[in-house]
């Protein structure tokens, strides 16, 4: 009985720590996750979350945690690597939300609607940036972003193996392509808005040349108006199209250059 005690106190030791050293990751990486690491998203709800995520990939890298945890106890070194990666991949997938936040602004400075509703969310932003952000997280998680996130996690042992921490120079790499991936895929999300914006300034320009009497700004403020959301209803389907693939391939695979 004390020996099958004993083994069972073993196992149970094991499993804690294999826990405990997915938790970390999974942890940090919940901090910046889009829509379930969320300001908005309660602080117990996105612990919750992070639980049932470490729940979930601790019995798929068992094997790959087994090596480092062989002494027992995960180390500093452990810590400090499950933290960074973590990190890295919150970081990574929390670009794409800023490049819909991005591309929103962009939108909405070039259609004169930046300040309309601004305050509405959470983080103040323009109202196109708001309505972007909360259909592409509702779309993304439609289309089952809680399984590529934990398919993710698991995958992400394979690009980070545990008890390693991220080399700088590497991660600095990874990083400024992220970051340029995300403001390139924001500018190209708000293209339409900005060549529109182009031709209608250029318009008004060349109407307030041929009639400097007429008062444009007066006729062609609801116009502008007018086609920023007409041109919202009919390009933000493809919009977010380009977004959750852009998404998608990062979720495939996240170390690959942009």
């Amino acid at each position: 009985m004390i020996a099958l005690v004993g083994d069972l106190l073993g196992l149970a030791q094991s499993a804690l720590s294999t826990g405990f050293a997915v938790f970390l990751r999974v942890g940090a990486a919940m901090a910046l996750l889009p829509a379930f690491g969320e300001r908005s998203v309660p602080a117990r709800v996105r612990l919750g979350l992070a639980l049932a995520f470490t729940a979930i990939v601790g019995p798929a890298v068992a094997p790959a945690l087994s090596p480092v945890l062989l002494g027992g106890w995960p180390g500093p070194a452990v810590f400090m690597g499950e933290v960074m990666a973590g990190l890295m991949l919150g970081i990574g997938l929390r670009l794409f939300v800023l490049a819909l936040q991005t591309a929103g602004a962009m939108a909405a400075q070039a259609t004169s609607l930046a300040q309309l509703f601004g305050g509405a969310a959470v983080d103040p932003q323009p109202a196109i940036s708001h309505l972007m952000v909360v259909s592409g997280l509702a779309l993304a998680v439609m289309l089952g972003l809680h399984v590529k996130i934990a398919q993710l996690f698991v995958l992400s042992y394979e690009l980070m193996p545990p008890g390693m921490v991220p080399h700088p120079a590497e991660t600095a790499g990874w990083g400024t392509g992220q970051i340029a991936r995300a403001f390139g895929l924001a500018f190209a999300l708000a293209a339409p808005f900005l060549i529109g914006s182009l031709i209608y300034n250029l318009a008004l320009g060349v109407i307030n040349r041929a009639m400097p009497q007429l008062m444009v700004a007066f006729v062609g403020a609801p116009a502008i108006t007018a086609g920023a959301l007409i041109l919202l209803f009919l390009t933000l389907p493809l919009m977010l199209s380009v977004w959750l693939s852009a998404l998608d391939g990062f979720l495939a695979d996240p170390g690959a250059a942009p």
